[in-house]
């Protein structure tokens, strides 16, 4: 089951592209977190979803709004890290690899059958409590729109 807005959002610890590892619940205070959830690197909505997170990403920092972007997916940190290179871009990308979409479980997106994310957004408070949570089919490209306009209202 999808986390709903109010619940608390598991504190869980993944390995990024960068070969840090990063706390999902863990932000600077008074920081939110819109968290996205991919199936793939490297396929088609997949990169269009980074390119448009990394957008928001830059119009976060340049407004000095306290939003961090982090995608999660279940490729390992090295696949992450090619993708990074290849796209280049500067949202932290969090591997969900091992064991095996733990993360993706815990916020309700795992898709047992293919054994990957679904494309799953939640916003998570500085208090570190879901603010937002969705998800739509793999076949869909997001707007982030109303994420980042619920990472704002957290502040």
């Amino acid at each position: 089951m999808i986390l709903r807005p109010g619940d608390r959002a598991p504190d869980l610890t993944l390995p990024d592209h960068l070969g840090s590892v990063i706390t999902l619940t863990e932000a600077a205070p008074l920081t939110a977190r819109v968290l996205a959830f991919v199936p793939f690197a490297f396929s088609p909505i997949c990169g269009d979803e980074l390119a448009a997170l990394e957008q928001w990403q830059q119009r976060m920092r340049k407004g000095s709004h306290a939003v961090d972007v982090v995608v999660v997916s279940t490729d390992s940190k090295y696949t992450l890290a090619a993708w990074a290179r290849q796209t280049r871009v500067d949202v932290t990308l969090a591997s969900d690899f091992w064991p095996h979409g733990e993360a993706a479980r815990a916020f309700g997106v795992f898709d047992e059958v293919h054994g990957v994310a679904e494309r799953g957004v939640f916003v998570i408070s500085p208090a570190g409590t879901i603010v937002s949570g969705r998800h739509v089919a793999r076949t869909e490209t997001r707007d982030f729109s109303e994420d980042f306009a619920a990472a704002l209202s957290s502040l």
